[in-house]
């Protein structure tokens, strides 16, 4: 047993609690939003609203926070000075490798350990211990703790990226490559449709062409069924793609796709604002061609 605390009790969260929970690890989570104190008990975990008093308890501090902003308020000087010698924080959050570094370079002088381990896959897959990890930094410091990412992924899934910042670095361009998937896709079949092409039949043929992708064969079958996957909000997807293109410019490497994927997701924040919904700038396309992708 391995005393947590987790913060951020928010979609992932809460089923990422749940799961260590049911793992035997002694868990308090906590959250700068009293109202996730519910979320935070039906999942088994005890509830301390004070991220600071709840650090000073754990041997292993989770974050699971919305983007670097929420980490660098979290990891500030309370927190760290409150985390025991020893502890270990493990930082789940979709952020930039910049970024993390900076609140990294806070622990420097204490006894402790950190290393990155962002997530993939939805709060389904959370809940069913099922996630993708990316997971980057010390080799033997990530085998320690191995245990505890197998109480909220799957074992296949947990992937060494390299050093600091590695793990963050590929979910973003994940994450990036997804969105410009969901959105070629969604041009090339509005074209389809309007050329006459039937929709069932373009999805079976691409799904076995040089173009398939997992979004084809797995996530077509929620756009035609009206689902613009409401897991995660059009304010955050901006602020990754965002962190591509910064990223792409301290490397000094292109980045005209990802930024014609950016403006879109911007314009369709524009329209819907800060919205749950991973599809709605194919709803943005859908609109703009006056067509519904629906078979």
């Amino acid at each position: 047993m391995t005393q947590v605390t987790v913060v951020g009790i928010g979609r992932m969260g809460a089923p990422i609690c749940a799961c260590l929970v049911r793992a035997g690890h002694q868990v308090t989570a906590s959250d700068a939003d009293p109202a996730r104190q519910a979320a935070a008990r039906a999942a088994g975990a005890a509830w301390e609203p004070s991220a600071a008093v709840a650090a000073a308890r754990c041997e292993v501090l989770v974050t699971v926070l919305p983007g670097p902003a929420e980490v660098s308020a979290v990891m500030g000087p309370a927190v760290v000075a409150a985390l025991p010698p020893g502890a270990t924080w493990i930082d789940m959050t979709s952020t930039s490798p910049q970024a993390a570094a900076e609140v990294r370079g806070r622990l420097a002088g204490r006894p402790l350990e950190a290393f990155e381990a962002p997530i993939g896959g939805s709060p389904r897959d959370a809940a069913a211990a099922g996630l993708r990890l990316f997971v980057g930094g010390d080799a033997e410091l990530i085998a320690r703790h191995r245990p505890l990412l197998e109480a909220v992924a799957d074992p296949a899934k947990i992937v060494h990226t390299g050093g600091p910042g590695t793990g963050y670095a590929l979910k973003l361009l994940v994450n990036a490559l997804w969105f410009g998937q969901a959105v070629a896709t969604a041009e090339a079949l509005l074209l389809g449709r309007r050329a006459g092409v039937d929709l069932a039949l373009m999805r079976e043929v691409l799904a076995d062409s040089a173009a398939g992708s997992a979004f084809v064969r797995h996530d077509l079958d929620a756009l035609f069924a009206g689902d613009y996957l409401e897991s995660f909000g059009l304010d955050h997807i901006c602020e990754q793609l965002s962190l591509v293109a910064s990223m792409a410019d301290a490397h000094g490497t292109p980045h005209e796709v990802a930024d014609s994927v950016r403006r879109l997701y911007a314009r369709a924040l524009d329209r819907y604002g800060p919205a749950d919904g991973e599809l709605l700038a194919v709803k943005l396309l859908e609109e703009r061609a006056g067509l519904r992708l629906r078979p």
